[in-house]
């Protein structure tokens, strides 16, 4: 894993509500967040490392509010956590590169696609188009979206 950047540096880069939901746990609003009904093909980092998280081929619409994904590109891309705030048990989804907080995984996602649902907040991610892949170092995913 590498070092996270100090809270100081992140508080400059970031936006408040990408700070807010990343490094404090926070939750942005549902259907107000820039990616909940992004249809665009290409892939969604971490917002603070970068790392590649999420891909559009395995987004869908889950009525949420928030961006919504059956998977993450690897499973080595995220961590989990068990999450007892707001009087609930979920799972907490964290970037393990950044230990960023990215939201939370449930059990009520397509069956066909395996039964999870990553609502994901928009705030935590940064898309980067298909056509973008490879000037931006991202070149070596270009064949998930090959049919």
């Amino acid at each position: 894993m590498k070092q996270k950047p100090a809270r100081d540096e992140l508080k400059k880069r970031l936006t408040p509500e990408q700070f807010y939901v990343t490094q404090e746990n926070g939750t942005e609003p549902p259907f107000r967040n820039a990616y909940w009904n992004n249809t665009r093909p290409g892939i969604y980092v971490d917002i603070v490392s970068g790392a590649p998280l999420f891909s559009s081929t395995d987004q869908y619409d889950a009525g949420c509010g928030w961006p919504s994904f059956t998977r993450p590109i690897s499973q080595e891309a995220v961590g989990f956590a068990k999450d007892t705030s707001h009087g609930m048990i979920r799972t907490e989804v964290r970037s393990t590169e950044a230990d960023s907080h990215l939201g939370h995984v449930f059990t009520d996602g397509p069956q066909e696609a395996g039964g999870l649902r990553y609502c994901i907040n928009s705030a935590a991610l940064r898309f980067v188009p298909k056509e973008d892949l490879e000037k931006e170092g991202y070149g070596h995913l270009l064949s998930l979206f090959q049919d």
